[in-house]
């Protein structure tokens, strides 16, 4: 039955990204599209509800050179991973946690592309110091991992390219000496990874998180918080991802791509509606899709992950948009991140606002934290930076869609 299940649910999948399939957003393509709640929704439910009483078969980590490179690098520096075989198991992702926290980095046992850059580079980088990299090593109280820090701060020693809240940038055209100036837009969509790299780099040469106690610009805690979230939510996916029987990594990634164009039509609404009236619309399309609140929440929290993880801003909105639908309001934090920044929707740092404080109410009422649930004052940082955020401070004000740019002549 199950084996059944999952062909159908990779049948639906295949039609849903087909080129000669229309891509509505309707009831009948997100039923068709997210079957994946038949197999992930259901199997994951089976799983929290049954003791397997047999050995259950799972198949080996894959061993890849991407892992060796990690391991050699961990092991280097002092967080055992034990032998170099490639295959990134338990014993290595507890040796990425220690870097992580040696690092104040998020300790989630999972790289991020710039979590990784540092280390695989910095070990790169050892191996060919020379005598220089023995010295630096020896005058350094932590020894090798030190040079872990002393590499990061020079990469920081340069100025990180600053980030545009607009969703379209206005780029210079060459133009011969006698044409008129032409500054086309470039519609190149906004990627979070690299954004969150940035962040990162700005965050690790300020030696750490911003706290309640050290902000001074809401912006920056807006920003940290956003990409710690996202690193939860990809952390969260991947772990579920790994409870789930009979279904891949991969054939679950290709079936949350189908949450793109199932909920464009409502990711495309988030800019330009306010909260209420789009969660109403939200919530009357929750029943058509077929599938338990429970069952919908599972499959929204992969999907979630998944979107971030393949950047995919579509899938991502539109998995939030359907949590906080199915009543995990604390979700609603993400749509505020995503309107104050203008990633997958218009920067709109006014609609924003709604969504923060829905997040932050349901969170002082008592929800359980879903991002870094270990970090109690969270919810009073977000508070107090959405708080000075809303008095202006360096906030991109919204403008009329009918305004245009004056240019004053002087004569």
């Amino acid at each position: 039955m199950f084996s059944k299940r999952l062909s159908t649910a990779l049948l639906a999948a295949s039609l849903a990204v087909s080129p000669g399939v229309r891509a509505a957003a309707d009831a009948g393509d997100f039923v068709a599209g997210a079957i994946i709640g038949g197999i992930v929704g259901h199997a994951a439910t089976k799983n929290a509800q049954r003791k397997q009483s047999a050995k259950v078969y799972r198949p080996a980590v894959p061993s890849t050179s991407e892992g060796r490179q990690i391991q050699t690098s961990l092991n280097y520096f002092g967080f055992n991973a034990g032998g170099v075989d490639g295959q990134l198991g338990r014993r290595s992702r507890e040796a990425v946690m220690r870097y992580q926290a040696y690092m104040s980095y998020p300790a989630t046992g999972h790289l991020t592309p710039f979590e990784q850059s540092i280390l695989t580079d910095s070990y790169n980088r050892a191996m060919a110091g020379g005598f220089q990299t023995n010295q630096q090593m020896a005058s350094h109280p932590d020894g090798p991992r030190g040079l872990l820090k002393i590499y990061r701060t020079q990469l920081a020693g340069g100025t990180p390219q600053p980030q545009s809240n607009a969703p379209m940038t206005a780029m210079a055209v060459p133009q011969s000496a006698s044409a008129l100036p032409n500054f086309g837009l470039s519609a190149t969509p906004r990627s979070l990874a690299a954004h969150c790299d940035s962040v990162s780099l700005v965050t690790s040469s300020n030696g750490g998180y911003t706290t309640v106690s050290n902000m001074t610009d809401p912006n920056t805690v807006l920003n940290e918080q956003f990409c710690l979230a996202r690193i939860y939510a990809v952390a969260n996916s991947e772990g579920r991802i790994g409870s789930i029987q009979g279904a891949t990594s991969a054939q679950i990634t290709e079936q949350c791509k189908a949450f793109g164009p199932a909920m464009a039509s409502y990711v495309g609404s988030l800019s330009s509606k306010p909260q209420a009236m789009l969660m109403q619309e939200v919530a009357g399309f929750v029943p058509s899709t077929g599938m338990t609140p429970a069952q919908l929440q599972v499959t929204a929290e992969i999907c979630l992950g998944v979107g971030y993880r393949i950047d995919d801003m579509d899938v991502a909105l539109g998995s939030a948009l359907l949590l906080v639908a199915t009543g995990k309001t604390p979700y609603a934090e993400l749509m505020g991140h995503h309107l104050m920044h203008g990633f997958g929707t218009g920067a709109r740092p006014d609609l924003a606002q709604s969504w923060y404080q829905s997040a932050i109410s349901s969170l002082t009422s008592g929800s359980p934290a879903v991002f870094n649930p270990g970090q109690p004052e969270r919810t009073m940082l977000l508070q107090s930076a959405v708080n000075q955020a809303n008095g202006g401070a360096g906030l991109v004000q919204p403008q009329p869609a009918s305004a245009l740019p004056t240019f004053k002549i002087q004569q």
